[in-house]
């Protein structure tokens, strides 16, 4: 089977500062036409800029009336980071199909979300899908370290707790899962940021709150130093590879690790 994912031209509609680290790309146009959403609402693309031959891979906030809408971080560097810092509008640029993991299993009775700033279109997707769809937005509960305000970004009557990134260092998530008072029953844990972060929490989960794989989702989506890039490689291929070898949950992500290292 292939792992090669269809590709999808796009012309870039309208660009949006949604915070001091935030862009909003609206992006459409004929290329389009086919795209189809998975309806998962973790679900990432990747983008291919002018100029440049690798994808970088991010979010799918929404996908409505042929528009997709990603809100893209940018930071210091990056082959995306550069281009989506300028005006951009009318540029042409390269979508790959849609893949998500999100799985939540159908009798979780709460829903826990931790990230940073590359993680919050996510956040928010999932919140409000799964808020309308299954779960009072009671029993879902967030956790953002976010450099921005973003007060207004997540859904309305979200219970959210804001945490501040450290001024120099890794980010503390990690040390704030640990401290997380978990709710009684069955739920799902969903988390994305850097990725040596996201092997730390893989290991408590694991480890210390003994989680069977079904029930938790963490995502290295982007890598610390100079390299910084939201979600280098696409779990997806790995994902499925390692199925069908037989690796267990935990071997496919130790591969994904350290494809993302490479």
């Amino acid at each position: 089977m292939s792992t090669r994912a269809r590709q999808y031209d796009a012309t870039v509609l309208r660009r949006e500062q949604v915070s001091d680290h935030l862009v909003r790309l609206t992006l459409g146009g004929a290329g389009l036409a086919d795209f189809t959403s998975t309806g998962i609402p973790d679900e990432w693309v990747g983008l291919v800029v002018p100029g440049q031959f690798q994808s970088r891979y991010y979010t799918v906030r929404s996908w409505s009336g042929g528009e997709l809408v990603l809100d893209v971080v940018v930071h210091e560097v990056g082959l995306v980071t550069e281009w989506a810092a300028r005006d951009v509008v009318g540029e042409q640029v390269t979508i790959t199909e849609p893949r998500g993991s999100f799985a939540m299993p159908a009798g979780a009775q709460w829903l826990l979300l931790v990230g940073d700033l590359t993680a919050m279109p996510a956040m928010a997707r999932i919140a409000r899908e799964v808020g309308l769809d299954r779960l009072d937005q009671r029993s879902i509960q967030i956790w953002a370290e976010v450099p921005d305000d973003l007060t207004d970004y997540l859904p309305e009557g979200a219970d959210v707790t804001w945490l501040v990134p450290p001024a120099e260092g890794a980010s503390d998530l990690a040390a704030a899962v640990e401290a997380i008072d978990w709710p009684a029953g069955e739920g799902y844990f969903w988390m994305a940021g850097e990725s040596a972060q996201m092997r730390a929490i893989r290991k408590h989960l694991m480890r210390d709150r003994k989680l069977p794989s079904t029930a938790y989702d963490v995502m290295g989506y982007w890598r610390g130093g100079a390299t910084r890039q939201p979600r280098a490689v696409d779990p997806g291929p790995i994902y499925r590879a390692g199925k069908a070898a037989g690796k267990t949950d935990d071997q496919i992500w130790a591969d994904y690790d350290r494809a993302n290292e490479s």
